[in-house]
C-alpha cells in the first residue's frame, strides 16, 4: 500500500500527534522514524452542560493544546501535526469559521423524538449504519439541531468532522475525511463512497467540508500560532482520521488486502475492527456496522462501551487485577451479566452482578476483566472474524485480559501491539505509508495455571456465562 502523505519527511523531523478521545485528550512528541515518545501531555475531557445541548469542550481543549504546544521540547523540529479523533462528533460552523455548536453524543436530548428521525433514516443494508442511542448516529444530531433549534441551524454555514476541526482549527483549512463519515453516521454508503440519501436529500451534505485524505496536508500552522507556541511557521497540518481506524491502520498498512485479521481498540469504547467481512454479516440490532478505513474500504465492526463496562464491575479506583483474584471470583461462581452502558451486543438488558458481594476489589478487578473478555470474545465470533487478533490501547497493559482472551479464542493468535498506542502508530503510517516498520507485536503472557488449572476452567466460565445471558 502507498502512503497517504503528501509531503516528503527528512530524518530529525518531529510530528505531534493530537489525540483527542472521549475521556482524555492527549498530546504526544514523536519521531516518525523510529517510533520513540519524546515527550506526552494528557487533560482529562468534560462536557459543558450549558447551552441548548450538553457540548463538547471546544474551548478547553484549545486553550490546553496551545499552551502544550508551546511547552513541547525541541520545537523546531516539529514538521507536522496530525490530529486523531473520537466518533460520532462534528463541529457546526458559522460563516466566519465561528464554532456554533458542538454537541456530545451522550446527551439523551439529541433522541427525543426518535420516530421522526428514524422514518428517514437509509435502510442498514445501504448504510451500515445500525439505529443507535443517544447521539450516537451523528445525523440524528444533525436533524435535531435543524428542527429543535431552527436559528442555530441558520446560522451554520459548515460542518466538520471532530478530527478535522481541529485540523481547521490549526491551518484554518476546512475538510472532511471518510473514516469520521462512515463511522455510524447514517451520512455515508461505505459500498458506493458516497454521501447517504438521508444526507443528499437534507442538504447535509454540502454544508460538509469538501474530502480530502486523511494524511493530506491541509496547510501550514497558522502563523499567530506558530509565533505563539513557538513551532516552525512551515510546520504542516495534516487532514486527520478517526481514532480507531487509527488503530486499524497501522496494522493493514503491512498486511495483503486478503489477509485476515482484527484490531481491538481500546479506551472508553472497544472497537473491534475485522478485514474482509462482507456487509450482509453486520447484524445492526447487535451494535455491528461498517467502519471505514483510510483508503476508502468497508471494514466489519463491533462495539460495546468496555472502559465504562469494566468501571461499572471493578470500580473508578480499583487496584490491578491478578489471577488469584479471579480465581476467587470464578470459585464464588460471580459473574457479570451485561450491560451498564449504551449499545453494544446486548443493548436490550440491564447490567447486573451475581454472587460478587463478599469479593475483595482485587477480585472484582480481575472478575471485570474476565467480563470484558467475555464480551470481547462474543463480538469477534459475532463478525466471524478470523486469522490474527490485536489489541491496541489500555486493555493490552491490562494484566490479564490478553491472556483472558487468548484462552477463550482457541485456534486464534492473540498479539499485542507492543507501544499500546494505535493512535501514534497509525499517524505514522499517515505520514509514512508502507516506510513506517510494521507495528511490534507479542504473545501475551498465558493463563496463570498455578491459579486456574488450565484454561479449561476459562471455557466452562464462559458456557455457564452465556447460558445465563441467553436464560435473560
Amino acid at each position: 500500500m502507498s502512503g497517504l502523505h503528501d509531503r516528503p519527511w527528512q530524518p530529525g523531523q518531529l510530528l505531534v500527534v493530537l489525540d483527542i478521545g472521549k475521556s482524555n485528550a492527549k498530546i504526544v512528541l514523536v519521531d516518525p522514524l523510529t517510533g520513540a515518545e519524546l515527550a506526552s501531555m494528557r487533560r482529562p475531557n468534560a462536557a459543558l452542560q450549558d447551552g441548548p445541548v450538553r457540548q463538547l469542550d471546544l474551548d478547553g481543549v484549545a486553550g490546553w493544546l496551545l499552551s502544550s504546544l508551546a511547552a513541547l521540547p525541541e520545537r523546531q523540529r516539529i514538521a507536522a501535526i496530525a490530529p486523531v479523533a473520537h466518533g460520532a462528533a462534528c463541529v457546526m460552523l458559522a460563516a466566519g469559521g465561528a464554532a456554533v455548536l458542538a454537541p456530545d453524543y451522550e446527551d439523551p436530548v439529541l433522541a427525543s423524538e426518535p420516530e421522526t428521525y428514524d422514518a428517514l433514516r437509509d435502510p442498514f443494508a445501504q448504510s451500515l449504519s445500525p439505529a443507535l442511542p443517544l447521539g450516537l448516529n451523528l445525523g440524528r444530531q444533525i436533524h435535531h439541531v435543524q428542527h429543535r433549534l431552527p436559528d442555530l441551524f441558520e446560522r451554520v454555514a459548515s460542518i466538520v468532522p471532530y478530527a478535522q476541526y481541529w485540523a481547521f482549527l490549526l491551518s484554518g483549512i476546512m475538510a472532511s475525511e471518510v473514516t469520521s463519515l462512515g463511522c455510524h453516521t447514517d451520512l455515508w454508503w461505505p459500498a458506493q463512497h458516497r454521501f447517504s440519501d438521508l444526507a443528499t436529500n437534507a442538504g447535509w451534505d454540502r454544508l460538509f467540508a469538501p474530502l480530502r485524505r486523511a494524511g493530506e496536508t491541509l496547510g501550514l500552522l497558522r502563523p499567530e500560532i506558530a509565533a505563539r507556541c513557538g513551532l516552525p511557521r512551515d510546520c504542516a497540518v495534516l487532514c486527520g482520521i478517526h481514532d480507531s481506524n487509527a488503530s486499524y491502520l497501522r496494522h493493514r498498512m503491512h498486511r495483503p488486502g486478503s489477509d485476515r485479521f482484527a484490531v481491538i481498540s481500546s479506551g472508553t469504547w472497544t472497537v473491534l475492527l475485522a478485514s474482509n467481512i462482507a456487509g450482509g454479516a453486520l447484524r445492526q440490532d447487535r451494535d455491528m456496522l461498517a467502519n471505514v478505513d483510510a483508503f476508502g474500504a468497508l471494514v466489519g465492526t463491533a462495539r460495546f462501551m468496555g472502559g465504562r463496562e469494566y468501571v461499572a464491575v471493578a470500580g473508578v479506583e480499583a487496584p490491578p487485577p491478578d489471577w488469584a483474584g479471579l480465581q476467587r471470583a470464578l470459585a464464588a461462581d460471580a459473574h457479570v451479566l451485561p450491560g451498564f452502558t449504551v449499545g453494544g451486543q446486548f443493548p436490550d438488558q440491564v447490567g447486573e452482578l451475581v454472587h460478587a458481594d463478599g469479593l475483595d476489589a482485587t477480585a472484582r478487578a480481575a472478575l471485570a476483566s474476565f467480563y470484558v473478555a467475555l464480551l470481547t470474545d462474543v463480538a469477534l465470533d459475532l463478525l466471524g472474524a478470523g486469522g490474527d487478533v490485536i489489541i491496541d490501547g489500555p486493555l493490552a497493559e491490562n494484566p490479564l485480559f490478553p491472556g483472558l482472551l487468548a484462552g477463550l479464542r482457541d485456534g486464534s493468535a492473540v498479539l499485542l501491539g507492543e507501544d499500546g498506542a494505535g493512535s501514534i502508530g497509525g499517524a505514522r503510517c499517515l505520514l509514512l505509508g508502507a516506510g513506517a516498520e510494521p507495528a511490534g507485536l507479542r504473545r501475551p503472557a498465558p493463563c496463570d495455571t498455578r491459579s486456574l488449572g488450565d484454561t479449561r476452567a476459562l471455557v466452562a466460565a464462559r458456557s455457564r456465562w452465556r447460558e445465563a445471558v441467553r436464560a435473560r
